[in-house]
């Protein structure tokens, strides 16, 4: 899977890019990234992309003519145009069920924005899919972005060194909290692991499982179940 991201500050993406599971993928070329600068495409002396808004108001925006210019280079440089999205408050809320649609895509293009956001011709023109990671304002689109790789990649096969991790994940299959778990020690400070866990009955272990998924879901998340 090939993700491009377009952003004003591709060096954000450098330790991201070179730590973890992201980087052991890359490594085994399962996915590539490729990251693309709005001011390459910008004229003028000072090679800007913004200005002030029409009819006033705070900050400024990212103009028109260097976005439509990157995303059409950018787009070029494969047979497949790609799914375009832009990282904005205004779009669709990420979920498993959006990320698990994007993971059929063999291209993502993301658009991460920056100051008081795009002028909305650049949405109006590109038609991109509009993404918020959540109801509150970052400084701009490279994290939301960078979580999008995130959650997109584990639906990849061979990403994940257990492929069963991705299907017991929270929010992965139904929509419910995943299950407490547990690692050695057996006892730690006066906290011990609950027995069944101990007792090699897979059965019991399973149905024990799915109890305090289900319990978890109604203490903390219990909007979940009203799917």
């Amino acid at each position: 899977m090939r993700f491009d991201v377009l952003t004003l500050f591709p060096a954000i993406f450098d330790g991201f890019l070179n730590e973890g599971l992201l980087n052991k993928a890359l490594q085994k070329q399962l996915l590539e990234i490729h990251l693309w600068n709005y001011r390459e495409w910008s004229t003028g002396k000072h090679r800007s992309v913004d200005d002030r808004p029409f009819g006033g108001g705070p900050g400024m925006l990212i103009g028109c003519d260097p976005v439509f210019q990157c995303v059409e280079h950018v787009q070029s440089q494969a047979k497949q145009l790609g799914q375009l999205i832009m990282l904005t408050p205004d779009g669709r809320k990420l979920d498993q069920t959006l990320v698990t649609e994007l993971a059929q895509h063999d291209r993502l293009l993301l658009l991460c924005g920056r100051y008081e956001g795009f002028d909305e011709r650049i949405s109006e023109g590109l038609k991109p899919l509009e993404i918020s990671v959540g109801d509150f304002i970052c400084n701009g689109g490279e994290v939301p972005a960078m979580i999008i790789i995130e959650t997109v990649m584990r639906m990849i096969p061979g990403v994940l060194g257990d492929e069963a991790s991705a299907q017991e994940d929270s929010f992965s299959g139904q929509m419910k909290l995943e299950h407490p778990q547990y690692t050695r020690p057996r006892e730690y400070r006066g906290m011990t692991v609950p027995e069944v866990l101990l007792s090699g009955d897979h059965q019991k272990i399973a149905k024990w499982r799915e109890e305090m998924s289900l319990q978890r879901t109604r203490q903390r998340r219990d909007d979940l179940l009203d799917q």
